[in-house]
């Protein structure tokens, strides 16, 4: 047995979270390194959504808006969700898609800071939605957008910066941003901080609350396991809510939803996120795919998300020669998200051998083989065989010798 394999199975062995593993449906032929994309089936969700058809939809039909709490599911996951990012009841409303609410964020954010600031920031390696709606924000309300890296941010923040769009983690690399310390530098410049936490939220603690963040969008899909095209979620920090103006106002986020009334009150607290009927089938699934979290410590989890990276690129080195992979992801701890993004000359044709052999990541274009890891059922045994069959699958290629992944500061791209 190889020292990856001997090393695999003593980490295994020490895993407090292994026992998770049983909550989902795994299949033992695969490794699954992709739920940075799409999170895994919790084992229980199937049963739970055929109550709801069944059951709720099926036989109390429209009762289930108050008998089944469909009306206030929104607020009630929010709350379920809340405690993943470091935020207090109260605060999150699910509801509509990341994009939808990273729309919502942004405009309602250059509202609240005044006609004067008349400049938004917006990351310049974001994820490419958020740049288009970033754009479009600033069309819809006359303001200048400027795209800045966000080690640039604090030098670009000035008197006219309104808001400023930020990813947590970078998507395609897996660089982790310095949440706490951007949104410091954004206050003092008067400046309104929003955070795109896609790529952490159910992967590393995230603190909302304890670092004063304003507002912030996420999906559900990824490491909080909710499901395809499951709800995303807004978070309105407490004490900016009553100055929240949505630009998509809903009968659903009106103060009185039922009173059909031709003019619009906002309702109180995070309801005023809210805009048209939620999608009650995939926001239960999500809401029983949030049980996996019972009783887990996110601390565990970070603990173990950077174990799993450590250990995958220790083992990218053992099983391949140097020059032909380049790890993207930053190698420091404090700036590491919960993936290792490696860039490969053949990266698409590598991710299409790899999963015809089991092993399931993702290609960025043009050259970066992404995985991601999922800390609730992704082993440290799953972990050496990925290593192991892409070692095999690059010696396999036609050109340069495998490689190491060797450590370079982490870019776009």
């Amino acid at each position: 047995m190889s020292e990856p394999s001997l090393r695999a199975k003593e980490l295994d062995a020490a895993d407090g979270l292994a026992p998770l593993r049983s909550r989902f449906v795994l299949d033992p032929g695969t490794v699954y390194l992709d739920g940075n994309s799409l999170g895994a089936l919790p084992a229980h969700v199937p049963d739970r959504v055929a109550d709801v058809v069944r059951r709720q939809w099926g036989e109390l039909r429209i009762r289930s808006w108050e008998e089944s709490g469909w009306w206030a599911a929104p607020e009630r996951i929010g709350d379920r969700i809340a405690p993943l990012v470091g935020a207090a009841p109260g605060q999150i409303v699910v509801g509509d898609s990341t994009s939808v609410n990273v729309f919502k964020a942004l405009v309602a954010a250059v509202r609240m800071a005044g006609e004067h600031r008349d400049e938004l920031l917006v990351d310049a390696t974001t994820f490419p939605t958020d740049g288009y709606l970033a754009e479009s924000a600033a069309r819809l309300t006359g303001r200048t957008l400027r795209a800045v890296t966000p080690q640039e941010v604090p030098a670009a923040l000035g008197r006219r910066t309104a808001a400023v769009l930020l990813n947590h983690v970078d998507y395609r690399t897996g660089r982790l941003h310095d949440l706490p310390g951007l949104t410091a530098a954004s206050h003092a410049a008067g400046a309104l901080a929003v955070w795109d936490l896609c790529h952490s939220a159910g992967a590393l603690p995230v603190g909302l609350d304890e670092h004063g963040v304003d507002l912030a969008v996420g999906c559900t899909y990824k490491y909080l396991n909710g499901g395809p095209g499951a709800p995303a979620y807004l978070y309105v920090r407490r004490a900016l809510q009553p100055r929240f103006d949505s630009p998509l106002p809903g009968w659903n986020s009106h103060a009185e939803p039922f009173g059909m009334a031709p003019s619009y009150t906002p309702a109180p607290g995070a309801a005023r996120g809210r805009v048209g009927t939620p999608d009650i089938l995939s926001m239960l699934a999500l809401e029983a795919a949030l049980e996996v979290w019972d009783g887990v410590s996110l601390a565990a989890v970070r603990a173990k998300s950077l174990a799993l990276t450590d250990f995958f690129l220790e083992c990218v080195t053992a099983y391949t020669e140097p020059g032909r992979l380049t790890s993207v992801t930053p190698g420091p701890h404090g700036q590491r998200g919960s993936q290792v993004a490696l860039r490969c000359a053949d990266a698409a044709d590598v991710m299409k051998r790899l999963i015809a052999r089991g092993v399931v990541g993702d290609h960025r274009a043009p050259d970066v083989l992404r995985f991601g890891f999922t800390p609730l059922y992704v082993s440290f045994a799953d972990v050496e065989r990925a290593a192991r069959v892409l070692g095999e699958v690059v010696a396999d290629r036609d050109g340069p010798a495998g490689g190491a992944a060797t450590a370079e500061p982490a870019r776009a791209g």
